[in-house]
């Protein structure tokens, strides 16, 4: 497998910093799998009716047609039908945007993230579904990934989704085995990495503020935090808008 890694959108809103939109796109061999979508071509588009003007303002969406994952895949030459899955942290327009670019794509999420993005809460945005994706819902697992709970996908080996409820409260990581080593794409399960050392942080209290359950948020830090401290030599981890996460030999793109 083959990881790339892909600054699929741009929020700004002062005095906060800017931030990323993390994507990864697995090259498996016979299919792409997509983490996360970013920013969409139809949210360019239709910017007003996908999005919203206040939640546009809120987060300091900006519209780069480059960034999308659909212009980056082209450029890095593969075919954007060969996107058979989309793996979803979780359904926020910042991470769900993309998702009808690629509608043929089986789009994979917890069950507790689907029954609430479906179910009408106000925190999603309805237009970013209506192609009707092809859901896929994983439900609870009593499989066990560093002491964690996992659900595998099925799509390829050792590619499992990591339940870390709060932010939203079907909220989950994204392991991948990449050789030795694991990848974990914790999502919006913290803003900046220096909260995985502290919570004394301004960016704490945005991260309180946009919690759909916070106590369930600060236990999923503490998780991470302890995945962090003690598998240092056998986790590599990262979240969605830290732009400093990105590996070394990667310029996102901004």
């Amino acid at each position: 497998m083959k990881v790339h890694h892909l600054n699929c959108g741009l929020l700004h809103a002062p005095p906060n910093p800017a931030a990323a939109c993390h994507c990864l796109l697995l090259d498996c061999d016979d299919r792409l799998i997509l983490v996360d979508t970013g920013i969409g071509l139809q949210d360019i588009a239709r910017p007003l009716e996908r999005i919203g003007q206040p939640a546009i303002d809120a987060a300091g969406f900006l519209f780069r047609e480059p960034l999308t994952a659909v212009r980056q895949i082209e450029r890095l030459g593969y075919r954007v039908e060969d996107v058979s899955d989309i793996v979803l942290t979780h359904g926020d327009p910042d991470h769900a945007g993309g998702l009808a670019d690629f509608p043929a794509a089986a789009v994979h999420v917890s069950a507790e993230e689907y029954t609430r993005l479906t179910g009408g809460h106000k925190r999603y945005s309805p237009a970013q579904f209506a192609h009707l994706p092809r859901w896929v819902v994983h439900p609870a697992s009593s499989q066990r990934w560093f002491g964690l709970e996992s659900r595998p996908l099925g799509v390829v080996a050792n590619l499992l989704l990591i339940p870390l409820f709060g932010h939203t409260l079907g909220h989950c990581g994204v392991a991948i085995q990449e050789g030795r080593r694991w990848l974990l794409h914790v999502g919006d399960a913290y803003y900046l990495r220096v909260e995985l050392s502290t919570d004394d942080h301004p960016v704490s209290a945005l991260a309180t503020s946009r919690a759909d359950d916070d106590s369930l948020r600060r236990a999923s830090l503490s998780r991470i935090r302890r995945v962090f401290r003690d598998h240092d030599e056998e986790v590599e981890l990262f979240g969605y808008h830290d732009f400093t996460e990105f590996p070394g030999a990667v310029v996102p793109e901004a």
